[in-house]
């Protein structure tokens, strides 16, 4: 039986306001300038001011972290809010401190021909015997992945040759062809394993008693030499440890990624950093200002809001088209001004979370040295700016800072923290950093395992356990003792 009742419940909603500002404050630089871009094309009630911009900007020395800006205010539309041309909003981001006198230099790209086109060009000046070894050869090419190999099994390679060339190719043909590609530039390229790589490499080299002696130990035990087991290489070869030594050295100059030395492909030449924030150390202090150079200054568009003014006369009769048209005008409208509210909040947003970063790792952004930065989590940040710990992290993720000591990303300065012999609080950073420096100084010929490390950072005043030295090694992506180990 269907029957009707009342009901109370709470339901928690975003305003379009809200579900604009979660979007935008995820966007980089580049992004959010690529957003408006498209906001401007597709919102005919959203226009870029022609007027020349502001000159007030609002860089400034980094003083208290405390700030009077509050938020948008997020109450609803209505008509009456754009009948009169002074109340039509409009919006200036602030200009970047760096201005055209000052500003920094933009690298020009200039694209060049890709890793696989460099490839073939040397290709196509070998003597080739028939159409088919051309065939075979730039389907080979077209298989080298980016690190330089050719990691498909040749009997595979066979069958798709037949199945999309119509061609029956043995594999002695295949490695023929191969053949004359190892010959190419870089050296090691095409090769289908790592000890093939570099056998190639070795062999193309002008041969001394070392590079001999080096594919010797290639050829007849390249997993010992992987296991750094020097002991088991040195009863096996009539080799003295220096010469095992001289051999080892020349291994450890060849290039394992030979596909690595030439950026073959646009995403990877056109990968950039491009900083959201700038921090400088001015007569020692710090200033801080926004990327905002490229990005468009917005505001309601006159001639929408005249319309909204002719349209919304009470005195005037509208036929079922004016109200339509009215309606159009008030939506576009009403998306223009919660876009430019929300630009103008994320801009608000990422001042002040990045001005709560900068008081933090005060020292740090005045000395560049890692160990001043200090202890700090999403919620330490959260606390000092007031926002949400989820905004924080929106914020942090994939913006960058530029520093007199280089770019770093806002992840950078997050760490837990943990407590030394003094009782003081020290990042987790400055612990791996210690524990590089030991690994960077110990013997090689006797590299320090897990517990000798431990011990060491114990001695330095660092109560860290085994497992955490373990874990902060791998995270270093330094290998385990047994692989560190030198002649």
């Amino acid at each position: 039986m269907i029957r009707q009742q009342l009901t109370q419940k709470q339901q928690q909603k975003l305003s379009p306001l809200q579900i604009q500002q979660v979007k935008l404050l995820e966007l980089t630089g580049i992004e959010i300038e690529e957003r408006i871009n498209q906001e401007l094309e597709e919102n005919p009630a959203l226009e870029e001011m022609t007027e020349s911009p502001s000159e007030a900007g609002e860089e400034g020395v980094v003083e208290d972290f405390e700030s009077d800006e509050g938020d948008i205010s997020q109450e609803e539309l209505s008509l009456g809010d754009y009948r009169t041309e002074d109340d039509i909003p409009d919006y200036n981001l602030p200009q970047n401190y760096y201005s055209e006198k000052n500003g920094r230099d933009d690298i020009p790209y200039s694209e060049d021909e890709s890793f696989q086109e460099y490839l073939l060009e040397q290709f196509h000046l070998k003597n080739l015997p028939d159409e088919q070894f051309r065939t075979i050869g730039e389907y080979l090419i077209g298989n080298i992945d980016e690190d330089g190999y050719i990691r498909r099994k040749l009997d595979a390679i066979s069958d798709d040759l037949a199945f999309q060339y119509g061609i029956e190719v043995p594999i002695t043909r295949i490695r023929e062809v191969l053949s004359l590609i190892w010959e190419m530039d870089p050296s090691g390229i095409g090769a289908t394993d790592l000890q093939q790589c570099l056998l190639i490499q070795l062999k193309r080299k002008e041969k001394t008693p070392a590079r001999n002696h080096a594919v010797q130990v290639l050829e007849n035990y390249f997993d010992a030499v992987s296991k750094k087991q020097y002991e088991k290489i040195l009863k096996n070869l009539d080799l003295n440890e220096e010469e095992l030594k001289d051999a080892i050295k020349e291994i450890t100059l060849l290039n394992p990624r030979p596909g690595n030395a030439w950026e073959s492909n646009m995403e990877t030449k056109m990968a950039q950093i491009t900083p959201d924030f700038f921090v400088d150390v001015v007569n020692g202090e710090l200033v801080f200002s926004m990327q905002e150079q490229n990005i468009p200054e917005l505001r309601i568009s006159r001639e929408y809001g005249e319309m909204v003014n002719e349209y919304a006369n009470p005195k005037k009769k509208q036929s079922p088209a004016q109200k339509e048209a009215i309606n159009f005008v008030k939506q576009k409208l009403d998306a223009a001004k919660w876009f430019i509210d929300a630009i103008k909040q994320r801009n608000i947003t990422l001042r002040k979370t990045m001005s709560a970063i900068i008081a933090i790792q005060h020292d740090f952004f005045l000395s560049g040295e890692e160990s001043d930065l200090k202890p700090m989590i999403l919620k330490d940040v959260s606390e000092l700016c007031g926002y949400d710990i989820s905004t924080v992290s929106r914020v942090s993720n994939s913006k960058y800072v530029q520093t007199n000591f280089g770019v770093y990303s806002l992840k950078y300065f997050f760490s837990e923290s943990m407590t030394n012999d003094e009782g003081e609080e020290i990042s987790t950073r400055e612990i791996k950093s210690i524990l590089k420096k030991c690994i960077d100084d110990e013997d090689k010929s006797k590299p320090l395992t897990d517990d000798l490390l431990m011990k060491e950072l114990k001695n330095r005043g660092y109560e860290v356990a085994r497992r955490t030295i373990s874990k902060y090694r791998e995270q270093l992506n330094v290998p385990v003792a047994r692989l560190r180990k030198e002649i």
